[in-house]
């Protein structure tokens, strides 16, 4: 966070050429702010700013949270999922205070990748950036809202239930059309469905939940 206060100013050479100073977020006003999709998280304990010479204060507070998204699983595992991080403030009408983003979206975006250590079951594709007013009891909010889109490494998915159902599927065919007894083609069937059932199960399990739409691989 970046803000401005003309009221928090000095002239370096009158303090021994002091510029800059670090003082406790209680010490001047600090712009409030909130995260609407948040659900739970840890607030930060680094709570200092650094205020320059000019009235320039600067703040950098590392928040982890968990955020809710809709997700669409359609075509799970080949499914991309767009998730949004809004942020405003809702104590102060937009006629008091306006956010704005000091950096474009590709920068942020740069920069969020390398915070990517690990490989895990999302690819991050995107970022993109829309800044609006929000209408509240005839009142408009400033909010910064950033559109994540990421991707679903599908591996995983295709080893562990892809390729395990299709070939269940064609051996079933195999065998319903082959030279065996009617008997045999029962027994078969048989250990198949219980296969199959097995494999429900576990798709069951892997896939989420949170969606209107269940993934084509699950209903087919």
């Amino acid at each position: 966070q970046e803000w401005q206060n003309p009221f928090a100013t000095w002239d370096p050479r009158d303090f021994c050429n002091i510029s800059e100073i670090v003082l406790p977020m209680d010490t001047y006003w600090s712009p409030p702010i909130f995260i609407l999709e948040r659900v739970n998280g840890q607030n930060p304990e680094l709570n200092y700013m650094v205020l320059m010479h000019n009235g320039s204060f600067s703040s950098t507070r590392p928040f982890q949270v968990t955020l809710k998204c809709s997700l669409i699983i359609l075509k799970f595992p080949f499914d991309t999922q767009m998730c949004n991080l809004s942020i405003a403030s809702f104590l102060y009408p937009v006629t008091d205070f306006v956010m704005r983003t000091r950096r474009t979206s590709a920068e942020i975006m740069k920069d969020s990748q390398n915070f990517f250590l690990t490989d895990g079951e999302w690819k991050f594709t995107n970022l993109s950036i829309i800044e609006y007013t929000e209408m509240v009891d005839d009142k408009g909010f400033s909010v910064v809202t950033y559109v994540i889109s990421m991707k679903r490494r599908p591996t995983l998915y295709i080893l562990n239930l892809i390729l395990p159902t299709c070939a269940l599927y064609l051996l079933d065919m195999a065998v319903l059309f082959g030279p065996s007894s009617l008997e045999e083609k029962i027994n078969f069937q048989i250990a198949i469905i219980l296969g199959s059932s097995m494999l429900a199960v576990i798709l069951n399990n892997s896939l989420p939940t949170s969606s209107n739409k269940p993934p084509i691989i699950g209903t087919h």
